[in-house]
């Protein structure tokens, strides 16, 4: 495993069940070397906690949060009407719609308060997101990270090209 550095992914969930898929963005940070924190924090069962969660985020030194719901999904929107930081939406798939519900409530954000989003279930994916936001956002970024970010992506397309038809 790679150091870590002193950047910092916060992914947090509206509840226990959404781990399943919301480990995929803690394994791509810690395949990067992105220090992590990973709780529950429900925007309906613990609405005062997640704002102060969300509030105080910059302040622990968390650069991005990852926010991954169900259903109408409103973590992610409301961690971000909460924050300045980015805020990365992972539709978790639940119930008769399967995630497409979370995915349309994450990306129907009103103006002024953007989530990114991924796929339905993408949390990996999100985790590399986090990464490239860290390495390469602000002036001076991260070099350290954007080079194993540059790594993995020589990586994947290795074996995209040792693909056999």
């Amino acid at each position: 495993m790679t150091e870590r550095i002193a950047a910092r992914v916060a992914i947090i969930m509206g509840s226990e069940s959404d781990l399943a898929v919301m480990k995929g963005a803690a394994e791509a940070l810690d395949q990067l070397g992105v220090s992590l924190e990973m709780r529950v924090v429900s925007a309906h069962r613990t609405p005062i906690e997640m704002a102060d969660f969300a509030a105080g985020a910059a302040e622990r030194g968390i650069r991005v949060v990852i926010a991954g719901a169900g259903g109408a999904a409103h973590l992610p929107g409301m961690v971000a009407a909460h924050t300045s930081l980015p805020v990365i939406g992972v539709p978790v798939p639940a119930g008769h719609l399967q995630g497409v519900d979370a995915l349309l409530s994450i990306a129907q954000m009103p103006k002024g308060v953007p989530v990114a989003t991924v796929a339905i279930g993408g949390a990996y994916n999100a985790g590399i997101l986090a990464a490239q936001i860290i390495a390469f956002g602000g002036e001076e970024g991260d070099r350290d990270l954007a080079s194993r970010l540059a790594a993995f992506k020589e990586e994947l397309r290795q074996k995209a090209l040792a693909m056999k038809v």
